[in-house]
């Protein structure tokens, strides 16, 4: 040890007689060194320092060699050498004085450097004191400085573990965080095992790091000579200090240690609530033995690490009930659709982990609907729960109760709505139906606050399509807006619809149209199969996560593999709507050119379009118009419009200048056969026209 700290030194003109009062008050000694003659003078005091007598010293630096250590002799010389070679003023020195008995004690040196006019040394004037004590105390201090940092260190680990495991809501997450790198090195363990009771044995569920699992204890009995089985009949720790003590309690698991190095290890029980779920054990290669603070963290970290697997073994619990709901409320099976191609995916929300998931009210559906058609349904349940699940499950089974009972699309989803809001829920839920004849490819959708469908062309272009629509299910009963309109889709032979809801379109600082715009294109270079392009979409939300679930719907149009016999459509036009019944004429124009009639399309929408007028102007309700085809002698298409007023339709006279009046006269000339039928309390108005008999629908 050196000390640069001196000051200058002067000694009384009577010294060594007698020596500086102030240094003998503090115990200390001086000495004068005259360089160029190799003499050192020292006081009585110096003297007891070195414990050597005046008759035994003869003022000459070399005698004391039999004082001083020879390490410290060289030690002290260099110090002393350094100071005169370098043009210091002083030095300072710590070295050790072995006395008459043999002990060895701390001593202190100082000196003063006295040089010439050319800076030559000739003389040192210094003192020397005991330093035993004064090192002992400082020995002490950094010795409980230690000890404190090891406290710090200790207390750490238990928190740096427990704020880790804060966000760890999984059994998996769990032992992620532990056996992680990090975890380990704020663990300040070599190696990690854990084992959860299963059955009255002990499972391993974490080894770390790879290569630590010790053949055959995989799953132990808690009776058998393991420590990690001794924690848990014991419920209290396990502690091994050395590898003699871990080879003679535990040889068998041992032998299979040898190669980690291991020096002590601390196996601790998982207790919750007095009940042992497990057992942990840490495993160190640079430690023997455990202090009692030590032991106690220890054990306040085993407790923290048992709380947290009880939280995520709860957790999982939970998730496992509600996924089961979930997944009961989905349909088990899809069924096959003569002239589509169908897909459909589900993907629960992640929540902040990779092996996370969160329940949702998301759902798809497809109903078989008479004539042939078939519903395709989409939608989402507001919230992320059991109860958003158990809603999605119940409102499923009504849309398609309400589907299967023939209503029409718009009917369907009125009445869904009603059902929602005198449900005793709070939620409400967006949903989009399409109602469809594959036949002619005609798609009649109704939207309810959901997004918008995309289609997929047979080119490979993928383009939103706008689709009017109305409230959510459940706020358009509250509001009285249960008129929803109907739209109209038309879709060719290997044509793709799709309806996904909006986990899949939603993406963090983007708006909803950019979503939509991000997922046409990846449609658009996506696989042509609609399997293969439902997996793609599903990988591609997976990727990029996300809190809120996907529910996914894909059909796409083929040709039908064998002529239909019948097809069936039905449309409903409200009086005061002319976009419903510009989509009528679409729809029927649509339908008979593709059941083979092609020739006679411009007569029937002709007909059809007088029939309907005709409702509109002289009833206050509603044209239901229904197109069927029917088979038998002759192959026919039939235009059937109802309302509900009982009154029979008239021909009059138009006159030269009339606007009015032609319209039966019309029916008459384009049709084969006409007429009119009581329908309850109103009637139905028909025509009917021959059309080829070899020609199929496609």
């Amino acid at each position: 040890m050196s000390d640069r700290g001196a000051s200058p030194l002067s000694l009384p003109d009577d010294w060594p007689d007698h020596p500086d009062p102030i240094l003998v008050l503090n115990r200390m000694g001086s000495f004068d060194w005259d360089l160029d003659a190799g003499v050192m003078q020292m006081d009585a005091q110096a003297h007891e320092i070195f414990d050597v007598r005046p008759d035994e010293y003869d003022d000459r630096p070399e005698t004391l060699g039999k004082r001083v250590p020879p390490g410290e002799a060289r030690r002290l010389d260099a110090a002393v050498s350094q100071a005169l070679k370098n043009g210091s003023e002083n030095y300072g020195a710590y070295f050790r004085v072995r006395r008459r008995d043999g002990v060895l004690r701390w001593t202190h040196t100082q000196g003063y450097i006295r040089r010439d006019e050319t800076g030559r040394p000739h003389r040192i004037i210094g003192i020397v004191r005991d330093a035993t004590q004064e090192l002992s105390d400082t020995e002490a201090r950094r010795a409980q400085a230690e000890q404190e940092d090891a406290r710090r260190r200790q207390t750490n680990i238990v928190q740096l573990a427990t704020a880790a495991l804060a966000h760890a809501r999984t059994v998996r997450e769990v032992i992620d965080v532990l056996k992680d790198t990090h975890g380990l090195t704020h663990l300040g363990a070599t190696s990690l095992v854990m084992g959860l009771i299963e059955a009255g044995r002990i499972r391993l569920i974490a080894e770390g790091p790879d290569g630590s699992y010790v053949e055959g204890t995989r799953i132990t009995r808690i009776d058998e000579p393991y420590p990690m089985s001794e924690a848990v009949r014991t419920l209290s720790p396990c502690f091994i200090e050395s590898p003699e003590e871990f080879e003679e309690r535990y040889p068998g698991l041992w032998q299979g240690l040898t190669g980690l190095n291991i020096t002590s290890a601390a196996y601790l029980p998982l207790i919750v609530q007095g009940r042992p779920i497990g057992a942990m054990g840490l495993l160190y290669s640079d430690r023997h033995g455990f202090t009692a603070e030590e032991r106690n963290i220890l054990v306040a970290l085993g407790s923290s690490i048992a709380q947290s697997l009880q939280r995520a073994m709860f957790y999982e619990q939970e998730m496992d009930l509600a996924q089961g709901l979930q997944q009961a409320m989905l349909p088990r099976t899809i069924p096959s659709v003569p002239g589509a191609d169908l897909a459909v995916r589900y993907r629960a929300a992640s929540i902040g982990g990779t092996f996370g998931r969160d329940i949702g009210g998301d759902w798809y559906d497809l109903i078989p609907l008479p004539g042939g058609r078939v519903g395709a349904v989409i939608g989402d349940v507001q919230g992320h729960d059991t109860h958003a699940a158990a809603v999605m499950g119940q409102l499923r089974i009504v849309l398609r109760a309400y589907a299967a009972e023939g209503h029409p699309p718009a009917t369907v989803m009125a009445r869904a709505s009603v059902f929602l809001d005198e449900l005793d829920t709070d939620r409400s839920a967006t949903c989009l139906y399409a109602e469809a004849d594959l036949s002619t490819g005609v798609f009649q959708v109704v939207r309810a606050g959901h997004i918008d469908p995309l289609v997929r062309r047979n080119d490979g272009s993928c383009h939103r399509i706008p689709v009017p629509g109305g409230l959510p299910l459940g706020l358009s009963a509250e509001f009285g807006g249960l008129d929803y309109p109907v739209g109209t889709i038309e879709l060719d032979p290997g044509d793709t619809l799709l309806l996904c809801t909006d986990g899949l379109v939603e993406q963090p600082g983007a708006d909803l149209d950019d979503g939509m715009e991000t997922l046409a294109a990846l449609i658009t270079v996506g696989p042509d199969d609609v399997r293969d392009l439902a997996d793609r979409l599903i990988d591609v939300a997976e990727e990029r996560g996300g809190d809120d679930d996907v529910a996914l719907l894909l059909l796409r149009r083929r040709a039908l593999d064998s002529p239909r016999s019948g097809g069936r459509l039905k449309q409903y036009v409200p009086p005061g709507d002319p976009r419903a019944l510009s989509e009528t004429r679409r729809m029927i124009r649509t339908a008979v050119s593709a059941w083979g009639a092609a020739d006679r399309a411009d007569e029937i929408e002709l007909v059809a379009d007088e029939m309907i007028t005709n409702v509109l102007m002289h009833t206050e309700g509603t044209a239901v118009v229904t197109l069927r085809v029917l088979t038998g002698k002759d192959r026919r298409l039939r235009v059937e419009v109802e309302d509900s007023s009982s009154a029979l339709p008239r021909r009059r006279e138009a006159g030269e200048s009339g606007v009015s009046g032609r319209g039966l006269l019309l029916v008459e000339m384009l049709t084969d056969v006409w007429g009119v039928e009581a329908r309850g309390g109103g009637k139905c108005v028909w025509s009917e026209f021959v059309v080829a008999g070899d020609a199929g629908t496609t």
